[in-house]
C-alpha cells in the first residue's frame, strides 16, 4: 500500500513536471514570437512627417526587416502555453503552383567583371508563378548594379528563388532576391558571396514601378531587391536600377492579398517563385 508520505512525493513530482512543461513551452513560444519581432524592419516618424526606414531595411545580408508600426516589448505580455497557430495559406488569383526545382545557391568571392554595355538597353524579365514582369535596366546611371543582374541570371542564380517580404503599409514593396528564403521562414540574409557598391542615389526617389536594391547598409548590395508598387517615401539609401514597364499589376495583385501573417509586414500570401529570371539587351 502506498504511504501518505509516498502519495505526497508523488503529487510534488508531478507538479514539478508539470511546471517544467509550461516553463519549456512559454519559452518556445517565446522563441517563436521574438524570431517573428526580431525579423520586421523599424520604420521611422521623422518630424518632417516622412518615414525613414532604420539600416538593414531591405537588407541583402542581415536580418532587418520591416514593420510599419512600434511594438510593444514582447517581454510585458503575458505569456500563453498555447501552442501558436501555423497561418494558412490561400489560394491567390492567378497564382500557379511554382516550377519544380529549388535555387542553385551558387557563390562567387567577388563581384562579376563588367561585362554590359553601359550605354546599351537592357531587359529584366522576372517570370513567376503569378505572372510575368518585365523591367526595363538603368545601365547608365547603375551600370555594376545592372552587370551583377545580367551576371546572376546568366548563372540562373534567381531561379525558383520567393519573394520573401511584402509592406503594405507607409512602404509598399515585394522583396525578392534572397536564394536562402522559404514561404514560411523569414528571409534577408542570403546573397552570391560578393557586394558592391551603391549607385545612383543622389536625389533617389521610390515611386510606384520603381526596381531597387535591398540593403543592411552602404556598399552591401547583393542580390535581393525590391519591386515598389505603390508610390513610397524613403531615404535615397537604396539604389534604383530599374522600372516596371510590363506587370505592375501583378505585384499589385500579389500585394492586394495581403500576408500569410496578416500583419503589415510579413511573408505574401501567395506562394511568389521566380521560374526564371533573364537579362537581355535590347
Amino acid at each position: 500500500m502506498v504511504s501518505s508520505e509516498q502519495r505526497r512525493r508523488q503529487l510534488a513530482r508531478d507538479k514539478y513536471e508539470r511546471q517544467m512543461e509550461r516553463r519549456v513551452a512559454a519559452a518556445a513560444a517565446r522563441k517563436r514570437r521574438n524570431t517573428i519581432l526580431g525579423a520586421s524592419l523599424a520604420v521611422v516618424v521623422l518630424a518632417g512627417g516622412g518615414t525613414l526606414i532604420a539600416t538593414g531595411a531591405f537588407s541583402s545580408d542581415d536580418k532587418g526587416d520591416t514593420k510599419a508600426s512600434a511594438s510593444a516589448d514582447p517581454q510585458a505580455a503575458p505569456t500563453s502555453t498555447a501552442e501558436p497557430t501555423t497561418p494558412t495559406r490561400k489560394p491567390v488569383e492567378g497564382c500557379a503552383a511554382p516550377a519544380p526545382g529549388a535555387p542553385n545557391g551558387k557563390k562567387w568571392q567577388a563581384e562579376p567583371a563588367m561585362t554590359i554595355d553601359p550605354s546599351g538597353s537592357y531587359v529584366m524579365t522576372l517570370d513567376s508563378n503569378c505572372g510575368k514582369v518585365t523591367v526595363a535596366l538603368d545601365a547608365a546611371k547603375a551600370p555594376h548594379t545592372v552587370n551583377s543582374f545580367a551576371f546572376l541570371a546568366g548563372e540562373q542564380f534567381f531561379d525558383h528563388t520567393k519573394c520573401h517580404r511584402l509592406t503594405t503599409d507607409g512602404i509598399f514593396v515585394l522583396q525578392c532576391g534572397d536564394p536562402t528564403a522559404s514561404a514560411t521562414v523569414p528571409g534577408g540574409t542570403g546573397g552570391p558571396g560578393y557586394k558592391f557598391a551603391d549607385e545612383n542615389l543622389p536625389g533617389a526617389t521610390y515611386p510606384a514601378g520603381t526596381v531597387a536594391m535591398a540593403n543592411s547598409g552602404p556598399g552591401t548590395n547583393g542580390s535581393q531587391f525590391f519591386l515598389v508598387y505603390k508610390d513610397t517615401k524613403l531615404p535615397p539609401d537604396y539604389t534604383p536600377f530599374g522600372k516596371i514597364t510590363g506587370g505592375l499589376d501583378v505585384v499589385q495583385k500579389i500585394a492586394a492579398a495581403g500576408t500569410l501573417e496578416g500583419t503589415p509586414d510579413g511573408h505574401p500570401m501567395a506562394d511568389v517563385t521566380f521560374n526564371t529570371v533573364t537579362v537581355a539587351k535590347g
